[in-house]
């Protein structure tokens, strides 16, 4: 594993993230807390453009709680059966619904804990759900942060629970809102699996990663 970067190589890298991106969004679309919630639940093993695709009509008619469940578990499946494991994701929809309905007058809690105790929300849909509608510092790991971080030196871990830890222990504290967004997006276009664009890359020079690509 490459060392973990000091403090003044994560605050220039970060920097250079914030000066091309002032406000990285992420991808999902969604129109409000609850839309964000299942889109992110969806999103599990499967693209963000798929999900897209398959709840921007979903969405136009679904777009609450009770409204979920009057269109009913088929009605949904119906709309996402073209995203990876939709009959079980319908089914943790359907049951979410069902608990925001009768335990919480139909609002998406801000709690991680309450978040994480719905049906196929885990700890990182829920950090997504708290950093992009509630503006929290949290930090959603997956499989590109995990990569970016281990492959550059900016948030080294061996589980996505250490990068996650690795980010909030030692990227500076006026970057910790985007820092997970900067670094989806780093990964997701620039630091590629297979054969990262090292060429383009805004951190080429303080990246740890030995076998850069020309």
């Amino acid at each position: 594993m490459v060392q973990q970067l000091g403090y003044h190589a994560l605050r220039d890298i970060f920097s250079r993230f914030q000066a091309a991106d002032p406000e990285p969004k992420g991808e999902l679309e969604h129109v409000n807390a609850y839309t964000l919630v299942v889109a992110v639940a969806l999103s599990a093993q499967a693209t963000d453009v798929g999900v897209n695709r398959a709840t921007r009509a979903l969405f136009k008619i679904a777009d609450t709680p009770q409204k979920m469940l009057d269109l009913g578990e088929e009605g949904l499946i119906e709309h996402i059966k073209t995203i990876g494991l939709f009959r079980n994701k319908a089914k943790n929809v359907i049951k979410l619904s069902r608990i925001l309905v009768d335990d919480y007058g139909g609002e998406v809690p801000n709690s991680r804990a309450a978040l994480q105790s719905l049906p196929g929300v885990g700890r990182k849909t829920a950090n997504v759900v708290l950093n992009m509608w509630w503006g929290m510092p949290t930090q959603a790991v997956d499989t590109h942060i995990f990569r970016v971080g281990n492959r550059t030196g900016i948030c080294p871990g061996k589980d996505v629970n250490a990068v996650e830890r690795a980010i909030e222990d030692n990227i500076p504290a006026d970057f910790q809102h985007h820092a997970h967004h900067w670094l989806i997006l780093h990964g997701r276009y620039t630091c590629v699996a297979r054969k990262p664009k090292c060429n383009a890359c805004l951190i080429r020079d303080l990246c740890q990663y030995e076998e850069k690509t020309p």
